[in-house]
């Protein structure tokens, strides 16, 4: 997927013969999007943008949806289970210590009482806990993204302060080489 944009949802099944879908918004807060104009969607690799011509959101992060040109049952059922983008310039910046996950690629880590840990290489979410995946040479060091291990985010010198749980940080840190 082109790092230009982000991961918003995906078209989950027919709405009418009409060809308006369903949007599934996999977001913590909807009415971000409430006046949502057009959105990308994925088909075979290339992301295609679509206007929107109507958008109802009905309960919990669902939303009928009439795309411009999408005028059928058939043109519809070739969009269901696409997945939806938007670029990451639309998303609204963060303040303090929140943070995208794609923009603290590259930050370093600092731990409180160990000091300089290494540099996240990514961020891990397929999991039920979301993980930095930190690099110190050849080691990789993995840390739960939990807001109690995050005590500073410096944006300006794409530094991140955090303080592991006890012992978590030996284990990467002291492992017999064999």
């Amino acid at each position: 997927m082109n790092e230009d944009f982000y991961y918003l949802g995906k078209i989950t099944k027919l709405y009418s013969y009409k060809g308006d879908v369903v949007f599934y918004f996999d977001v913590d807060d909807i009415s971000q999007y409430y006046g949502l104009e057009a959105v990308f969607i994925d088909i075979n690799g290339d992301v295609i943008p679509f206007i929107i011509e109507k958008i109802n959101f009905g309960k919990g992060n669902n939303a009928t949806v009439k795309l411009q040109d999408v005028d059928n049952e058939s043109d519809a059922k070739k969009l269901v289970n696409r997945e939806l983008y938007l670029p990451i310039s639309t998303l609204p910046k963060l303040e303090g210590d929140k943070f995208y996950y794609h923009e603290v690629i590259g930050f370093e880590v600092w731990d409180k009482n160990a000091g300089f840990v290494g540099v996240i290489e990514s961020v891990n979410d397929m999991s039920a806990q979301s993980l930095f995946e930190i690099k110190d040479g050849f080691t990789e060091i993995l840390l739960p993204v939990v807001d109690d291990f995050i005590l500073k985010i410096d944006r300006v010198n794409k530094k991140i302060e955090v303080e592991f749980p006890e012992g978590l940080l030996d284990i990467y840190r002291n492992q017999d080489v064999k």
